[in-house]
């Protein structure tokens, strides 16, 4: 932290001035208010600063969390929250010793996108009764919650607090693509909160802001309620552990040489998770937005993150009045256009366009996560990617004819090569043989007909499952079942143990039906046919290939 401290610590500052009202906004939006978010901003950005394993990641509240802690909110009150936040903490802290970290690397592209773009609409629609300047409605659906303030706002409209909200989002997306640099959120909130003041407008406020951090306690807490609490801390910690990693690695593409750690990461997030709630802040995440903002601003160290951390305490405890006479359209306004600079459109077009599975993966995870709720979205999507991955696996197995001739020697006769192309057959399997590719397999293989002795070549078989070994012996009965002869060559090394424990080639094996090599297994085949008078008699050669 000592090699660009002047770097940093204007980085630091950026930063917090870009943080503020995104924390005051995500706090008020949680359900526990403005000083929750501020808290939530302080403690755990220093801690997670400190202890995470990323230099350049800068933490708090955000917007994917908020929407998670809304339900909560509403179901177990304050309490409830805080409570979640400690336990999601427990768990951040298991995954960090379990290095669990290194696993959020396999979360596919589209699943990230449609995760993105669900949650900035449900933090567009939960801002829509501040935009609109009614009382929020009760209940945890953002859709009928939206709805029901667009009601309200027709009944008794205050188009004051909506020019306000229009106006600060505006000037935020307008500023940011000309003066990415400026902090506009700051100044488009302090210009509203002016007019607000001079004009005497009709517009409701933060108000009752305390100044200061509360002292730390447990007294939330209640052990009668945690059996209820451990699904949602479940859905907060997997949250949190998405989000913090996604935002590190993108920390890592901007930079040039920084790389983070994500067991440490885990950690740190842990952490922060563990003790912020004891100053009454909401569970934490690592913040792209304000990471991304931070590496822009020159960050090399964790010096920038903890300046950060510092400067909003300082707000807190020396501007706490001010702060309280910003009004609740002006941030409704900074969360809209936040939400709006979520969505890239040009990679969404892109996703879209790659595979039709990609476009359906993004299309179900982004309308799981409006529907429903963030984890139970992430879940839907990686079981459908999953899914899809599988089948397109599958589809590439394939049960391929291979013709005899190059392998015959050459002082057979014409005859002799029809009778044995009438009465021998050698298939090559190409590919994953496993559940999902089996019963394609199974019948395509039992669908051979017209023949003495099938070869089956496997030396090109990539991978092998029980499933697959069931099939394979499956289908082997039903062609010995016919009265063909079936022969094995090339079986590898890692997959003769699937194949014996399920007892699939044990009696061929015993019959000397199994051969390292297909040519080997075709001398077999013919010296069968031979002594069955299908062939006639003669001087069998040592084949190669």
């Amino acid at each position: 932290m000592g090699r660009h401290p002047r770097r940093d610590l204007l980085a630091g500052l950026t930063v917090a001035i870009v943080a503020l009202p995104l924390a005051l906004g995500f706090g008020i939006s949680s359900g526990l208010g403005a000083q929750a978010g501020l808290a939530t901003a302080v403690v755990a950005g220093a801690l997670a600063a400190f202890f995470g394993g990323s230099a350049l990641q800068v933490s708090g509240p955000t917007g994917a969390m908020t929407v998670v802690l809304v339900p909560i909110m509403h179901a177990h009150g304050v309490p409830g929250v805080l409570t979640v936040g400690v336990l999601a903490g427990l768990l951040l802290v298991a995954l960090a010793l379990a290095r669990a970290g290194r696993y959020m690397a396999l979360v596919p592209a589209p699943v990230v996108e449609g995760f993105t773009l669900g949650i900035a609409c449900v933090i567009g629609l939960q801002q829509v009764p501040a935009a609109l300047g009614v009382p929020a409605p009760e209940g945890d659906k953002v859709l009928a919650v939206a709805w029901q303030a667009v009601l309200d706002f027709a009944a008794r409209p205050n188009w004051t607090a909506l020019a306000m909200a229009v106006a600060v989002a505006a000037v935020m997306l307008a500023g940011a693509r000309r003066w990415p640099a400026v902090p506009f959120s700051l100044l488009a909130v302090a210009a509203a909160t002016l007019v607000a003041e001079l004009a005497g407008l009709p517009v409701a406020r933060i108000d009752a802001l305390p100044a200061g951090l509360p002292a730390p306690s447990l007294a939330f807490l209640d052990p009668a309620e945690l059996g209820s609490l451990i699904a949602p801390a479940v859905a907060v910690a997997a949250l949190a552990a998405l989000e913090s990693l996604l935002s590190a690695a993108v920390a890592d593409g901007m930079s040039v040489s920084h790389r983070h750690d994500p067991d440490r990461e885990l950690l740190g997030q842990g952490l922060a998770n563990l003790v912020a709630p004891l100053f009454g802040g909401v569970p934490a995440t690592g913040a792209i937005a304000r990471t991304a903002v931070n590496v822009r601003s020159g960050a090399s160290s964790r010096l920038a993150s903890l300046a950060h951390a510092a400067i909003l305490a300082v707000i807190v405890y020396a501007a706490a009045g001010l702060v309280a006479r910003i009004p609740l359209a002006a941030l409704a306004g900074v969360l809209l256009a936040t939400a709006v600079r979520m969505v890239e459109a040009g990679s969404l077009r892109a996703m879209a366009r790659a595979t039709r599975a990609d476009a359906v993966v993004l299309a179900l995870t982004a309308l799981a996560t409006l529907a429903l709720d963030l984890v139970a979205a992430v879940i839907l999507g990686l079981v459908t990617a999953g899914a899809l991955a599988l089948r397109a696996i599958a589809g590439n197995v394939r049960l391929d004819a291979v013709p005899l001739r190059p392998d015959l020697p050459g002082d057979h006769s014409d005859e002799e090569h029809a009778l044995l192309a009438e009465h021998i057959v050698a298939y090559r399997l190409d590919g994953p043989l496993f559940f999902a590719a089996a019963h394609r397999f199974l019948l395509e293989l039992s669908g051979i007909a017209d023949v003495s002795v099938v070869i089956l070549r496997m030396s090109r078989i990539t991978t092998i499952d029980a499933s697959g070994a069931l099939v394979l012996g499956d289908a082997i009965t039903r062609l010995e079942r016919r009265g063909i002869t079936v022969y094995v060559s090339g079986i590898r090394d890692g997959h003769h143990r699937p194949l014996h424990a399920l007892g699939v080639i044990a009696r061929l094996d015993e019959a000397g039906q199994v051969f390292a090599t297909t040519p080997e297994a075709i001398s077999a085949a013919r010296a069968r046919l031979r002594s069955e008078g299908v062939l006639p008699p003669g001087n069998d050669r040592q084949m190669s290939g």
